[in-house]
């Protein structure tokens, strides 16, 4: 630390005022300094000492959502048992779909509901048999909406664990006035009923498919919450804008073309954008293709025709290739196919 400023005065003694608030000046930077550091060592404890939690990962076979639990007591769960747990609307039977491990509270959002026990035989038959039951209320419930000739599409039903409510999950285009048919509904089944709108990629969740991979659906597989699909995704990672191509089973944007699309989005900034102008040894072209992860463009040069050059082969204004990236417009094709983009 730097020793106090002289005063600047002649005899300096020890009861200079200039000098004993220089000091005191001094003594504070210190303290300061010393509490920052106490401040800092605190922090650094208190991120290494946050509490973890056993997790249990559970999936509720009909809706296929899944959702950690706190594990509670010393039961070995296994991949492909089912448990019972506690949720939002009472006491529910799932099916554990990760085995317990240890996490973070960084890494979870609290509170945690708790599982209450591996399911038994008696749960797992009533589990079974509660589905039979669904499946004839669903017929029932599919009368019921011809009958009030309501515009609506019912795709699944179940009920509650403990039967007190009985759930229909629906698709329709905008919002539908069904109090007569709950009415009559309730009067069927004599209990609480519950009339769900959900949206077309719930749908395809719940009834599951195979994708154009050959393989299960992933939002039936592992997606839990559905992130936005637009056009200009498809359209960064030079996809043929076809319907029929980069749509799924929902009738919706393909979910994997989020999948790589920050990876496209990144490079795309180090390229030109299609049609801008680029410097190429002596000549100026016209690019006409890009291929962003591996670096190279397809480029109209003058007088030599189309090209295909690495990106440090050509010089470009950066500045504008970014402004032409963000604002790109949509053609005519792109714009006809907005109701695919998956929101």
């Amino acid at each position: 630390m730097p020793a106090p400023a002289p005063c600047g005065t002649e005899p300096c003694d020890e009861n200079c005022a200039k000098k004993k608030e220089a000091k005191e000046e001094l003594n504070r930077e210190i303290l300061d300094e010393e509490w920052e550091a106490e401040k800092k060592a605190a922090e650094d404890k208190k991120k290494k000492e946050k509490k973890q939690y056993k997790i249990l990962g559970i999936m509720f076979e009909i809706t296929r959502k899944r959702y950690y639990f706190e594990v509670v007591d010393e039961v070995d769960y296994k991949i492909g048992d089912r448990a019972i747990v506690d949720t939002a609307r009472g006491k529910e039977i799932g099916l554990v779909y990760m085995a317990p491990k240890m996490m973070g509270e960084e890494s979870l959002v609290l509170p945690l509901k708790p599982v209450i026990r591996k399911a038994t035989a008696e749960d797992n038959q009533q589990f079974e048999t509660l589905k039979a039951e669904a499946e004839k209320a669903n017929n029932i419930g599919k009368e019921k909406i011809k009958k009030h000739e309501l515009p609506m599409k019912l795709v699944a039903t179940e009920f509650t664990f403990d039967k007190s409510k009985l759930i229909f999950y629906f698709t329709a285009e905008g919002r539908i006035d069904f109090r007569n048919l709950v009415k009559e509904l309730a009067t069927i089944f004599k209990l609480r009923i519950e009339l769900r709108q959900i949206g077309v990629r719930d749908e395809a969740r719940i009834l599951g498919s195979l994708g154009i991979c050959g393989k299960e659906l992933c939002c039936r597989i592992y997606i839990n919450k559905f992130d936005s699909v637009l056009i200009k995704m498809a359209r960064d990672q030079g996809l043929v804008i076809n319907p029929s191509k980069i749509s799924g089973a929902c009738g919706r944007l393909l979910c994997c073309i989020k999948y790589e699309y920050q990876q496209y989005a990144d490079a795309l900034l180090k390229c030109p954008s299609m049609g801008q102008t680029v410097n190429v040894e002596n000549s100026k072209g016209r690019v006409v293709g890009i291929n962003p992860l591996n670096e190279y463009l397809y480029v109209d040069v003058e007088g030599k025709g189309r090209m295909r050059l690495n990106l440090d082969e050509v010089s470009f204004d950066k500045k504008e290739a970014r402004k032409q990236h963000k604002s790109k417009k949509k053609t005519p094709e792109e714009a006809a196919m907005k109701g695919l983009e998956a929101k």
